[in-house]
């Protein structure tokens, strides 16, 4: 994967700006992405990220409710935003010639969202619909990203419902979402990232035409959410009313990505080598030679392979039919990891899933909003944009020993166990 040309400025404000040019592109995307996701919201008030987003998109005090969207869509272009662990993200790709549209109206709202009381009360409703439509009414609704912290970390930053309980949301007042946006929303706890077809120089002049005048605020201090490595075996069971079969979930501690890259692409390969694709050890073993579970897959990140920083989940998940007791799933998931911390994988094994890897890193960044999104996520994290393009490279460096301390350290450390029961109908 060639190296993008990186660009990186601060404004005297302290907003960061990486710009990323793409002589081969017709479009351009425009990202900004702020230090605060769910684990940084208040305790009593779970949620309360991802319902500030949405008062993001109800306007400013410079233009109207649906603006945003009207300028956006009428020059053809696309938008959204999305709250993660540590992070959330306000994005749009237009086409290149819509630049400065795009950077006024991405340096509007971080200036002054319009804070209304008739906006919060709408976006409570918004969300606890969104909730009810994702998590409460759907078969595994919010199965593991919801379900398996509690089980597996102590800390509310880690542990909490991230998407946010009713009552809390029901409580969130309008001095609850000014503080919010004064203490994080600051030009100092925010980059903005622009990729696509256009002129280097140009767009710094414009990112400080339109950024440049939002006043400068301190940013916060960020904490850590580091806690201790649970030791032994946690297990948790729900019940979920519209399940059809039993499900199992277990969650492990990966490395820090930002002080241990190669120890935690160890881990996201060993979770190629278990899930990904048939011949994988997982699907081979449990779902075609055993018939003990119907699906599995294994996967790092709770929400994806560097997209949080320190801690962070490595994840099983598995249904499995009602006949068949959980035990002997996680016994068998036990076995194949020893096999895996004794042996290591294969060479050849591996090589199929750094291919597999390689390719679906190429095909994402061929597309300017994920590699816009990419980049200033690990940016952001950890300080270094470069990090996704030495993807590839870092991955076909991983070694079959690599992996198998990866599993070995899974088989050592302590874990959570999540079990969702279906619940018969009254």
């Amino acid at each position: 994967m060639p190296a993008p040309e990186l660009h990186r400025t601060t404004l005297p404000n302290g907003l960061r700006v990486l710009v990323v040019p793409d002589p081969v592109t017709p479009v351009v995307g425009v990202a900004v992405h702020v230090d605060v996701g769910f684990r940084s919201e208040p305790e009593g008030r779970t949620g309360f990220a991802h319902l500030f987003e949405h008062l993001m998109f109800q306007g400013s005090e410079s233009l109207e409710k649906l603006a945003h969207f009207r300028h956006v869509q009428g020059s053809g272009g696309v938008f959204n935003g999305s709250t993660h662990q540590d992070y959330t993200d306000y994005f749009q790709v237009l086409p290149a010639a819509a630049l400065e549209r795009a950077l006024f109206l991405e340096a509007d709202r971080l200036r002054a969202p319009k804070l209304t009381q008739e906006n919060l009360r709408n976006q409570v409703d918004v969300v606890k619909e969104e909730i009810r439509l994702n998590v409460l009414n759907r078969p595994y609704g919010g199965f593991p990203w919801i379900l398996l912290p509690p089980v597996l970390y102590d800390t509310f930053p880690n542990a909490h419902n991230g998407y946010g309980d009713f009552s809390e949301l029901e409580q969130a007042s309008l001095d609850d979402a000014a503080a919010f946006f004064d203490t994080y929303y600051s030009p100092a706890n925010a980059q903005v990232t622009v990729a696509g077809y256009l002129d280097v120089e140009e767009t710094l002049r414009l990112v400080e035409r339109h950024f440049g005048d939002i006043p400068a605020r301190p940013a916060p201090r960020r904490p850590s959410f580091g806690e201790p490595l649970s030791t032994g075996e946690r297990r948790q069971s729900v019940m979920d009313a519209h399940a059809p079969l039993p499900a199992i979930a277990l969650g492990y501690r990966m490395p820090d990505p930002g002080a241990d890259l190669d120890g935690y692409l160890g881990h996201a390969l060993l979770g190629s080598v278990l899930g990904d694709g048939e011949a994988a050890r997982l699907q081979r073993r449990l779902v075609h030679t055993d018939g003990l579970v119907t699906d599995i897959s294994a996967s790092a990140g709770l929400m994806g392979p560097l997209d949080a920083r320190d801690p962070d989940t490595f994840t099983i998940t598995a249904v499995h039919p009602a006949a068949v007791d959980p035990d002997r799933v996680l016994a068998a998931v036990d076995e194949e990891l020893d096999k895996l911390a004794a042996e290591g994988p294969s060479e050849d094994e591996l090589s199929r899933q750094v291919a597999r890897w390689s390719a679906g890193l190429h095909q994402e960044n061929d597309r300017v909003m994920y590699r816009m999104l990419g980049l200033g996520a690990r940016e952001l994290l950890y300080g270094r944009a470069e990090i996704s393009a030495e993807l590839p490279d870092r991955l076909a460096a991983v070694t079959p020993e690599q992996v198998r301390a990866a599993a070995a350290a899974l088989r050592s450390g302590g874990r959570g166990v999540l079990l969702v029961e279906p619940k018969e109908s009254e």
